[in-house]
């Protein structure tokens, strides 16, 4: 129907009315009437079926130009002038349209105004992070897919981290690989799930018939059957698999407004699709149900980025003067942010800042926006400290490993011990995850890897007490003392230090390094210690300073 009503008009706008047309075309209104809709019907239809765009009356605006430019052009005299004036105005409508990023700047600033904090919360020690990176997860899921039925009409579609029954996994839905498969198949057979904190788990799959997918083809792709449901809504991003706590599958697509005119975007909801028979839901961000954890595609958080870091003092600062400009890094695993959780479960995108400035990798801040909500929170980091940004860790992962051609992937800042500190999982030249990798953001000459997120937390404690640095700085671990008889002592020659661990008769085991307590090397069974330590809630608590009562 809409295609219908912009034909009609459209028509009604280039047949001339009070001449036939000018001479030397020699056609009656009529047969201009009728061939310009026999025309436009079928160009406006296919335009907007294929490119899935808004179907708002200010999307015809090239159309609107084209249409008057047509109706002035054919006719002469007075109607002439009449329809000269309305193809001056069309031009002036898209004029203004094309002009707006040059002066909604300070809107779309506004809009992506975050709240500002200094630094970011303390990681709790006791956790693995959801830290298996997403290329690893892929190359598993790649060799697991002997477990889907019918395996040569299929292919693994995007990887999605949730949260599910309380486990961090990741989804990845089986797609068809063409037409003809989907002519064949009608329905992909389900996805694949897979831990996303435990780089030894293998990938289970789960059967979920599914109709309504990104590979289907024609009323059945469920972006174009959302576009059909929903033909006025803004959306910006790719529909994305979610699951519910009974492993049931929902696609889902942010929707929003224009900041301004036609330009810019603002997240306000969600599109659900039953991918089963079809049926979909409008549901505001505030209403957004509770196994959603990425309510807000991460290509509308990556823009929200953009216009923070660009748009600080204007549009014209943004391109020349570029004072106070801050770029977001483009190392994130999904449009350019990478999805992390805190301890309560909640999902958001993390990105870095880094300078405009080339060869320069000092990070000016980094940004976590609730991927439910919204809400963003940029943090400036430590004034005292400059802080490397992402991609100075990837390149000293890729200088540390250089022989082996072993790379960083999805590196994620992290507050370990009080110390601003980038966790990166490294992988080989196969996608092959070999190990943990952390570098302090501020010391990036203090470092440690080990086969495990935290074995690798371990080593890099370790890291901290041999580097000068404290591990008592903010992190929320709070500082205690105790007493107590040694029962058991292991000494361990690390480089350039002894690494030192004991059990007290309290049942409490502490770890310090002789760049702690030199003295410490001494200790033997049956001392008598008065020990300061961080209650981490780790089995091997870490030394602040140890007092041998007998020494």
């Amino acid at each position: 129907m809409f295609s219908v009503i912009v034909a009609v008009v459209s028509a009604l706008i280039i047949m001339p009315y009070v001449n036939k047309s000018r001479k030397d075309l020699n056609f009656s209104g009529s047969m201009i009437f009728l061939a310009a809709f026999a025309i436009l019907l079928p160009c406006v239809f296919l335009f907007y079926y294929v490119t899935l765009h808004d179907r708002n009356f200010s999307s015809l605006w090239p159309l609107f130009i084209m249409v008057t430019f047509i109706s002035a052009y054919i006719v002469s005299g007075a109607e002439s002038m009449l329809k000269s004036g309305l193809f001056a105005v069309s031009v002036i409508i898209g004029v203004f349209i094309l002009a707006a990023p040059f002066f909604n700047a300070e809107e779309k600033y506004e809009q992506a105004n975050m709240d500002v904090e200094t630094e970011i919360s303390a990681f709790d020690e006791t956790k693995t992070p959801a830290s298996v990176p997403p290329q690893y997860a892929r190359n598993k899921m790649q060799k697991s897919f002997g477990q889907v039925p019918n395996t040569s009409y299929y292919q693994l579609g995007d990887l999605q981290i949730q949260k599910v029954n309380g486990d961090y996994v990741y989804i990845a839905p089986v797609e068809f690989s063409g037409l003809f498969k989907w002519i064949k198949g009608k329905e992909t057979p389900g996805y694949f799930r897979l831990s996303a904190t435990d780089s030894a788990a293998n990938p289970v799959f789960i059967e979920s018939p599914m109709t309504y997918t990104p590979s289907s083809f024609y009323n059945k792709d469920v972006h174009r059957h959302i576009w059909l449901k929903y033909p006025r809504h803004i959306f910006y991003g790719q529909a994305q698999l979610e699951v519910d706590e009974d492993g049931k599958p929902f696609y889902i697509q942010t929707y929003g407004n224009f900041i301004s005119v036609r330009n810019g975007f603002s997240p306000m909801g969600i599109i659900m699709v039953d991918p089963t028979n079809g049926e979909t839901k409008e549901v505001p961000l505030p209403e957004v149900p509770d196994f959603i954890d990425g309510a807000v595609s991460p290509e509308s958080v990556s823009l929200r980025n953009s216009y923070y870091g660009k748009y600080v003092h204007g549009f014209w600062n943004s391109m020349f003067g570029k004072q106070d400009v801050k770029f977001p890094s483009n190392e994130g695993t999904e449009d350019e942010v990478s999805p992390v959780f805190d301890e309560n479960g909640v999902m958001y995108y993390f990105t870095d800042f880094t300078s405009p400035k080339e060869d320069v990798d000092s990070m000016l801040g980094y940004s976590l926006t609730n991927a439910r909500t919204g809400k963003a929170t940029f943090y400036t980091g430590s004034q005292k400290n400059s802080y490397m940004d992402s991609l100075g860790a990837l390149q000293i992962i890729e200088k540390k490993f250089i022989e082996k051609e072993w790379m960083g992937e999805m590196p994620i800042l992290y507050n370990f011990y009080g110390e601003a500190s980038w966790l990166t999982p490294v992988l080989d030249t196969n996608g092959f995850l070999q190990n943990y990798f952390i570098v302090s953001a501020a010391n990036p000459e203090i470092s440690a890897y080990a086969g495990t997120p935290n074995a690798a937390l371990k080593q890099y404690k370790i890291a901290l007490q041999r580097g000068g640095s404290s591990v008592n700085g903010s992190s929320k671990a709070n500082q205690l003392q105790t007493a107590g008889s040694v029962i058991r002592v292991y000494k361990e020659r690390t480089e350039s230090l002894t690494v030192v661990s004991f059990l007290l008769n309290n049942g409490k085991n502490f770890i310090v390094t002789s760049e702690t307590s030199p003295l410490s090397i001494y200790l033997k069974e049956g001392d008598s210690v008065i020990v300061n330590y961080l209650e981490t809630g780790e089995i091997f608590l870490p030394v602040t300073s140890l007092e041998i009562q007998d020494l």
